[in-house]
């Protein structure tokens, strides 16, 4: 590779597109769920590619599986350096990537607009890791700050846009609290690419989970197990579908650029993309944290109020109660065709499997077990198949914060919820 890369990032256009992307995002939530040919089956699940970042602290990426692209980026006006080596991607010694962007040049390295201001971190797994189809998946917490561009993504080849682009995760500094899912092929890339934006929280405050599930005919994004945005060759307004083919993986922390805009006062540095791993599967279910097929939407009940994960956390246990609804992520909810209901990319659960009255309802790991299923019937009631019980609001009550239980199945409004089904 020359000393100055020859991107042929799909954001060259992207850095437009997105701008006008995001202010269609609500209509591509609903409009972009387009139905195309049923996909062909796929062979049973199986990983082919995950790294956990195990490695010590200050010790680099495993190469055998990622290459370190260095130079910068005139195409995307981007300001920052890539570098090889540890000095902007590195284990910390606790199970995560750190991509570190600096405002430092201890190379003299001559960017596109002279002598760069900025270093970070560009990884693939190019020559050594492609896959056509499949589930493909990161946990991440975002850098934040005006200026900031990181992205998880693939490409199809270096013929760009015809060789094909899926981006499945970026982000930019002003828009704290949306990530965007893009593609990009012959005819729909630049400021036709395709996509759609997610709001949820703040993504720099916490890890959260990306991933898209591809079969041939049909690529569908998620965040924290969350589908917002499905594409077919329905979408490309009679372009070719060219994601018929190995992509490889990109995890990059951009500074500046075009659409992203410079840094500027407000923007401090060191800012970092923590990555807990990255997984790939060689089927489109995700091992169960993307869900199967179903309908997502908030679940009301009692005075109106929304079925909501406390705090947005997604630790294990974390209580389920009902709350104003506010349209976060906390209260999306997919119904999904295997019985379970999910946020957050986990399971509504009766809390230690119990049968008993007052058995409280949390938030855990997928684990198949009676306690996570549930069936939604033609009355409005959401009864656990494990204990033939009702969800249920404690104590009659609207009042926010009010937990949720199961209970004995009698009728009454704490008990009749509205659910996407």
């Amino acid at each position: 590779m020359s000393s100055k890369l020859s991107f042929r990032r799909g954001r060259i256009g992207a850095v437009l597109a997105i701008a006008a992307v995001a202010a269609l995002s609500g209509s591509f939530l609903s409009t972009g769920q387009a139905s195309g040919a049923p996909a062909a089956p796929l062979a049973p699940a199986a990983a082919s590619f995950t790294d956990d970042f195990s490695g010590a602290a200050g010790s680099g990426v495993d190469t055998s599986k990622w290459n370190a692209e260095t130079g910068d980026n005139v195409n995307n006006h981007e300001r920052e350096w890539y570098t090889s080596g540890t000095n902007n991607a590195a284990m910390d010694g606790q199970g995560h990537l750190v991509i570190t962007a600096k405002k430092e040049n201890p190379g003299n390295y001559q960017c596109w607009y002279g002598y760069c201001q900025y270093t970070s971190a560009r990884l693939s797994t190019s020559g050594k890791f492609t896959q056509a189809y499949g589930h493909f998946e990161t946990r991440m917490k975002l850098p934040r700050g005006q200026g900031m561009w990181p992205a998880f993504w693939m490409l199809g080849g270096g013929n760009w846009p015809t060789d094909g682009e899926i981006d499945i995760m970026e982000n930019v500094g002003f828009e704290p609290t949306t990530v965007h899912g893009t593609i990009h092929g012959p005819g729909y890339s630049g400021a036709n690419g395709i996509g759609a934006g997610y709001s949820g929280p703040n993504f720099s405050d916490d890890f959260h989970t990306y991933a898209v599930d591809w079969a041939p005919n049909s690529i569908k994004w998620s965040v924290d197990g969350n589908v917002y945005e499905t594409r077919t060759p329905a979408d490309l307004n009679g372009n070719r579908w060219v994601y018929d083919h190995p992509f490889d993986i990109i995890i990059n922390l951009a500074v500046g650029g075009d659409w992203p805009g410079d840094p500027n006062g407000a923007t401090t540095f060191p800012q970092q993309l923590v990555v807990d791993y990255v997984h790939v599967t060689t089927d489109a279910s995700g091992g169960g944290t993307t869900p199967p097929s179903g309908k997502t939407g908030t679940i009301t009940g009692i005075g109106g109020k929304c079925v909501d994960v406390a705090g947005a956390n997604t630790a294990n246990n974390t209580p389920i109660q009902i709350t104003g609804c506010n349209g976060n992520s906390a209260q999306q909810w997919t119904v999904a065709s295997d019985g379970t209901i999910r946020a957050l990319g986990k399971c509504l659960d009766v809390t230690g499997g119990s049968t008993a009255d007052g058995a409280v309802v949390d938030l855990y790991d997928c684990n198949g077990t009676n306690a996570q299923k549930w069936t939604v019937t033609a009355a409005k009631d959401i009864t656990n198949v494990g204990a033939n019980k009702c969800l249920d609001a404690t104590g009659n009550s609207s009042a926010d914060g009010t937990r949720l239980q199961t209970w004995t199945c009698g009728g009454g409004a704490n008990q009749k919820w509205n659910a996407p089904v």
